[in-house]
């Protein structure tokens, strides 16, 4: 494993994300989960990211039993406040301190600012850096940042409002968004205001994990030791300001594939961005729908809509047009025929997808 310092620390450059864990039946598989917590302690991993949300408020309660067998100085735990879940700080943060068994969190972020969360948290009478300074100051919390899915000028507004208090910043970052979603003026911004740069959705969701068939050779070819989701690591290796690198990994062959990676600090040759490049640029023309997965969604759906599956199925259906994939999805319950277009979906999701819009064209069969 390879690591990288941020400040007086050691960070293993792989993380471990808990958003995506194994489930079964709808719940965290807790053996197969506490499997994949197991090997990246073995491997090295120090660094294991959580929030309030994910799993439905789960991840942060089996996280804390899972990594309860090792030594609290051999791990670094984060988790997230996200204002929208829940606007009393301090009641969260206690009951995120009891989920997780610990008497401090080392990395402390406020989640998901975007331009329909910023003036929530930066709301005077809520004193929500006053708060994360005293716990700091008390030792509960190590070190502050932010998740930020907003556009450049909310970042950077973000950033000038917090400039005493933040440490770090997390942004979706990878290959195919440093153009499609400006995550490269995002990360620009973060850089001129002296902070590290924490990366999330380094393979979108699984989504750079494979290409296709057409693409996914192309990368073979150049490069016959990496796998197709190596390629957007080793991208990320060649930005400076890059400190940390999340995975959201939920089998033992994500975090094989991933450890394997992250053995040797490799970057890409110039031939080899180009390439990569040129790939993003044919595979992102052909991507109808940019979902990560990441969820946000799911939670408030008043008909229990697995939404990340029929935007996935959308950008397949524009690709593969195949019709009895779109029969059998307008029959499904719980499928794009009960979308009932409130429009929940859209308000929580971080690239603001048009999540009614894309269940009507699938029931119409207008997919792109």
């Amino acid at each position: 494993m390879i690591y990288k310092d941020f400040q007086d620390l050691s960070l293993s450059r792989l993380g471990m994300g808990n958003m995506r864990l194994p489930v079964k039946l709808g719940r965290i598989d807790t053996k197969k989960a506490q499997e994949i917590i197991d090997y990246a302690m073995a491997q090295g991993i120090n660094y294991y990211d959580t929030a309030y949300v994910y799993h439905s408020g789960k991840s942060e309660s089996f996280l804390g039993q899972a990594l309860k067998k090792y030594p609290r100085d051999s791990y670094y735990l984060a988790t997230k406040f996200y204002v929208m879940a829940n606007p009393d700080i301090q009641k969260v943060f206690e009951e995120q301190l009891r989920r997780l068994d610990t008497d401090y969190i080392d990395f402390y972020l406020i989640h998901c600012v975007n331009e329909e969360t910023i003036d929530a948290y930066m709301k005077k009478d809520r004193h929500y850096l006053d708060f994360l300074m005293e716990q700091k100051a008390k030792g509960k919390i190590r070190h502050i940042g932010f998740s930020s899915h907003g556009k450049p000028e909310t970042l950077e507004r973000f950033l000038t409002w917090g400039r005493d208090c933040f440490e770090f910043v997390q942004i979706q970052l990878n290959y195919l968004d440093w153009t499609m979603q400006n995550a490269k003026r995002q990360y620009e911004i973060i850089t001129e205001h002296g902070l590290p740069v924490w990366v999330m959705e380094p393979v979108r969701g699984g989504r750079l994990a494979s290409l296709g068939e057409k693409y996914d050779r192309m990368l073979k070819q150049a490069k016959p030791d990496w796998s197709v989701p190596a390629w957007a690591f080793h991208w990320l290796m060649g930005l400076d300001n890059v400190t940390m690198i999340l995975s959201g990994m939920s089998t033992t062959d994500q975090i094989r594939d991933n450890v394997a990676t992250f053995q040797t600090e490799e970057t890409l040759s110039k031939e080899a961005q180009m390439l990569l490049m040129n790939v993003a640029a044919g595979y992102q023309s052909k991507l109808a729908v940019p979902c990560t997965a990441c969820r946000y969604c799911c939670d408030g759906c008043p008909e229990n809509i697995d939404i990340p599956v029929w935007m996935n199925l959308y950008n397949e259906l524009s690709l593969t047009k195949d019709k009895a994939a779109w029969e059998k999805a307008i029959q499904a319950e719980h499928g794009p025929a009960s979308c009932i277009g409130c429009g929940q979906c859209t308000a929580h999701c971080p690239q603001s997808i048009d999540v009614p819009g894309y269940m009507e064209k699938l029931v119409s069969g207008r997919y792109a």
